[in-house]
């Protein structure tokens, strides 16, 4: 592929209308100039409260070596998880349309990352689609032992906050199965799916109006910023985006005394309601 020919991207409402509908896209190769659309006949979700957080990894997040920032570098957590894996068959389905795509729809505010650094040093992370009550994890990456572990807690802990539901993993792993997610039917899927994009109602106000104040003060920042766009659908389907949602988590740690070691405070959560 021509590196100066920009790809055509995905339309974003075509994605997103995509998404709602249970499907999403893939290529052969990082060169395919073409997509697929996928409807799996089984897929992949991760509980919000059924994320089983291991003594390991709750050893891993107090001792806080990992810095874990939310949108700093979708671009690049992207490259990374597009980079060849040989011991998965080595060519990524991340093409570079679909690439472009996304991070057109991360500039609209629908897509987000949550990314691991060690020093300045981009160690581990994971992106995604948010709308309504949804979360689609896309895919994840790691340099160093339990990073990627560490981005899903801290995604799992920020979507608790968000007032989301649901947390689409696409296709089971045994990675993903031992933080517990479990497979189910499309058509059980599709159902979860139709629920968690019902309309707002008075009944879920209290999410948005309790998170959104405590993450007020900090929604200026380079790890909270969403577009206009993105958080107005967000506030009209009861939620938070995730960069808000995260953004709530650090004020959640700062007022349990736990500033200088949020990651404590997420392990504290996590083995709570796991």
């Amino acid at each position: 592929m021509n590196s100066c020919i920009a790809p055509t991207i995905i339309p974003p409402d075509l994605l997103m209308a995509a998404y709602r509908s249970g499907i999403f896209p893939m290529s052969d190769s990082r060169d395919d100039p073409e997509i697929f659309w996928v409807e799996p006949r089984h897929r992949a979700i991760l509980p919000l409260d059924g994320f089983y957080c291991s003594h390991s990894l709750a050893r891993t997040l107090r001792r806080g070596k990992m810095r874990v920032t939310c949108n700093q570098a979708f671009a690049q957590v992207m490259e990374e998880c597009a980079a060849p894996r040989p011991s998965e068959g080595g060519e990524s389905w991340i093409s570079h349309r679909i690439a472009a795509s996304y991070l057109h729809l991360h500039q609209l505010g629908h897509a987000h990352s949550i990314e691991c650094w060690q020093d300045d040093r981009l160690v581990g992370g994971l992106y995604g689609v948010q709308f309504d009550r949804v979360f689609c994890g896309e895919s994840m990456f790691s340099r160093v032992s339990d990073s990627s572990k560490v981005a899903l807690a801290w995604l799992v802990a920020s979507l608790q906050r968000c007032g989301s539901e649901l947390l689409d993993c696409q296709f089971l792993t045994d990675h993903l199965a031992s933080l517990g997610a479990l497979e189910i039917s499309q058509s059980h899927y599709l159902r979860l799916l139709s629920i968690a994009q019902r309309p707002y109602s008075a009944a879920s106000a209290g999410v948005g109006e309790r998170a959104g104040g405590d993450a007020a003060g900090v929604a200026d920042d380079g790890a909270a910023g969403a577009s206009g766009e993105a958080a107005a659908d967000a506030f009209a389907a009861g939620t938070l985006a995730l960069p808000e949602g995260f953004a709530a988590v650090l004020g959640d740690a700062e007022a349990a005394g736990l500033a200088s070691s949020p990651g404590n405070f997420i392990a504290q959560s996590l083995t709570q309601t796991s």
